[in-house]
This record gives C-alpha cells, sequence and structure tokens, in this order.
C-alpha cells in the first residue's frame, strides 16, 4: 500500500468527499487498529451485529457456514442449509473468545443476519430470517407465490430473546406478515415479515423495525415498511411504508431515533447505482416522508449515537477500492450530502465485505464490527477501533 500522505477535498454530484489513507487524522476521528474478531479456514463468517452489556462485556454475533471449498466445491454461497447463528466475546474489543456459542440453529433451513437489539432492561433480542432446502419433488407443491434463490425456499423472519446476557435463548417467535407482501414461505404459510438491519428502541419503549416486502403487482422489487412493538418484541403491529418505487428497490435497513424524535431509516438499495438513501418521520412512525438520496454510495448503513449526539454512520463500500467508510452527522441526521467521508479500510479483496455494526467502547472509542475477506481470501469477522475527538 502507498505510504504516502493524500487528503483531497473533492466535489461529487453536490457533494463533499472526504479520501484519505486508513489512519489518517481527520478532524473528529482517529484510527486506532482493526482486529481480527474471529476467523476459522473452514467457515465462511459474516453479517455481524454487536452490543456492550452493561458490565462492559461486548458481544458480537454473525452468521457462521461451512467454507464450501472444503468440499471440493468452487464457489461461495451466501445461501446455506447449514448456516447458523454465533456469537463470541470480548472484555476489551480486541482480544475475543475463541470458539463461538451458538445462539441459534432453524431446524428446517439455514438462519442469516443475526440482528442485535439490547433493551434498557439488560433483554437482548435477535431478530434473523432464513432459507429452506426443498427437494425436487416439493417444489411443484410450493404455495405460490414463493421467494426462491440458489436452490433455497424462502422461510422468512423470526426473533430470539436472551434474558441472561446470551447465555441462553427462547425463541424462535415469528412476526406476523405485512398487508403489502403476498408470498408465502415453504411451508404455505403468509410470509413471516424479515429484514436485515438496526432496530431501536425508542424513548417511549416502543421497538421498531424497518422490514422488506415484495412488490405486490410484480415481486420483482422490494419495498420497506415499519412495524412497531409495544411488548419488547413479542408481538408486532404494522405501521406505514418507509419507502417504495416504481425502479428501485430498498432492503437493508437501519432505523434510528433523533434527540428531537424523528425516526430516520436508512436504507439500503438496488437498481439506483448504489446509492445510499434516507427516509424520515416527523410523527413518531406514523408517517414517513418522500425518500431522498444521500449523495454517495454504500450498503448497508448502521448509526450509532455518539456522547455529544452527533451520529457516526459506517457502511460498506463496494467498488475499488473495496472496504469500509464512515461520515458523521448532526444530531438529527441532516447533513449528509455535506458530511465528509472517512475512509476506515481500503484493503478489502473484493465486493464480498461490509454489513457494519457500530458500538461505542467507552466515552471516546468506538469499534465498528463487519465482515472482510483480504485478496478475495477466508471472509471472517473483523473490526476497527476509532477515537472519536
Amino acid at each position: 500500500m502507498t505510504t504516502g500522505l493524500l487528503c483531497i477535498l473533492i466535489s461529487s454530484a453536490g457533494s463533499d468527499y472526504f479520501y484519505g489513507y486508513p489512519g489518517e487524522k481527520e478532524p473528529g476521528v482517529h484510527k486506532v487498529k482493526d482486529v481480527v474478531i474471529y476467523e476459522n479456514a473452514r467457515f465462511y463468517c459474516a453479517f455481524p451485529s454487536v452490543v456492550k452489556r452493561p458490565n462492559g462485556e461486548l458481544i458480537v454475533a454473525f452468521r457462521r457456514a461451512p467454507d464450501r471449498k472444503v468440499f471440493s466445491e468452487k464457489s461461495y454461497t451466501h445461501v446455506d442449509a447449514n448456516s447458523y447463528l454465533v456469537l463470541v466475546r470480548s472484555r476489551d474489543g480486541e482480544t475475543w473468545t475463541k470458539e463461538p456459542e451458538l445462539i441459534y440453529a432453524h431446524p428446517f433451513g439455514g438462519s442469516q443476519d443475526p440482528c442485535l437489539l439490547q433493551l434498557r432492561d439488560k433483554t437482548l433480542i435477535c431478530a434473523s430470517y432464513g432459507w429452506a432446502l426443498v427437494r425436487e419433488e416439493g417444489i411443484p407443491y410450493l404455495k405460490k407465490p414463493y421467494s426462491m434463490a440458489g436452490g433455497y425456499t424462502f422461510l422468512g423472519g423470526y426473533m430470539l430473546r436472551s434474558e441472561n446476557g446470551g447465555k441462553t435463548w427462547k425463541g424462535p417467535w415469528y412476526p406476523p406478515g405485512i398487508p403489502p407482501e403476498t408470498m408465502y414461505n415453504d411451508m404455505g404459510e403468509p410470509l413471516p415479515a424479515y429484514n436485515r438491519g438496526a432496530l431501536c428502541e425508542t424513548k417511549d419503549g416502543r421497538i421498531l423495525w424497518v422490514v422488506a416486502s415484495s412488490d405486490p403487482a410484480t415481486h420483482k422489487r422490494n419495498e420497506t415498511h415499519l412495524i412497531v412493538s409495544h411488548d419488547k418484541g413479542l408481538t408486532w403491529q404494522y405501521s406505514c411504508p418507509v419507502a417504495r418505487d416504481e425502479t428501485a428497490s430498498f432492503n437493508e435497513t437501519s432505523v434510528y431515533e433523533t434527540p428531537k424524535g424523528d425516526i430516520v431509516a436508512f436504507l439500503r438499495t438496488a437498481d439506483l447505482e448504489d446509492q445510499a438513501c434516507i427516509a424520515r418521520s416527523t410523527d413518531g412512525g406514523k408517517s414517513f416522508e418522500p425518500w431522498q438520496k444521500m449523495g454517495f454510495q454504500g450498503h448497508p448503513l448502521n448509526a450509532l449515537r455518539l456522547p455529544d449526539n452527533r451520529v457516526l454512520l459506517t457502511y460498506g463500500y463496494r467498488h475499488e477500492p473495496y472496504g469500509i467508510r464512515a461520515r458523521i452527522l448532526d444530531p438529527e441526521c441532516t447533513d449528509y450530502q455535506t458530511s465528509k467521508e472517512i475512509i476506515l479500510r481500503d484493503d478489502g479483496g473484493n465486493s464480498d465485505i461490509g454489513y457494519t455494526w457500530p458500538v461505542m467502547l467507552d466515552k471516546r472509542r468506538v469499534l465498528v464490527v463487519y465482515y472482510f475477506n483480504i485478496d478475495n481470501g477466508l471472509r471472517h469477522i473483523a473490526g476497527t477501533i476509532l477515537e472519536i475527538n
């Protein structure tokens, strides 16, 4: 990697971008180090989330599946009947437990994207979803319409919960299908609500979850909707649409409540040149204003409130140079068009990286968790420690 200094502000589509080498000092942010959280040559690991327990312990959950090369297969896949949810622990963000603890292995298929949320009463909830392998003779009997990818049919979403710091888990609970969704799972049931992204516990105790659904007319695009729980994730009620479009898709979404009470959804897109998008509710999640492009590329996005109420927004960058990037937004998340882009890493091996999730280590340091590969090698769970000034 080049070691010279580079710090250039350029204007693109009316937005300022900050480009610099990883580790450079950008006003407000200093990179401390990268860490490997979990890697094993026999496993493909991806899609992490992280929480910090009240006692200071960090928990990182992720999806683990066999690295298909151990079976002499040529390529990996994000859909695998043998994928399941695990976690590792740390006290300092640098040294992690070696052997993962099992969160859940779904009895009917592979699980994806464990999304952790720690409630104020210390309860942990985990949102996930799964894919099932239905053999060829069963396919004609599946209730239509259904979703299929790589030979697997979609199970939809489910929820788990732990009341003892992730030592044991209860569930699963299956959220209801939302009204716009017309798909069925492989058992002929309405598809339970699902999505990847950070959930949010609001100041008034509600849990907000932005879920995805297929376009009911064509099933070729995705749109997003808000569902709400008033009982800590045990039951859910439909609220309203978040983002939909006639040509673009919206899916993996993190939801955030600002100090003033606005509900902000950070949206991953498809068929929109990889543009990051945002949608805002000013009425507590009863309705959302029209979605907006944020002026930069990256996905999925995740937001962390800093001690001074600014917001650290992190995301994967799946274009050369592949890596992990971030921005610091104002407390109400209104300056995304002018916020400077901060490069955390630019040494990714290809686009199969990202899915960031940030957490405060202490009053000044942040750990950003993600999955990564170098030189198209082993997929592993990694992190970057930042110092926020």
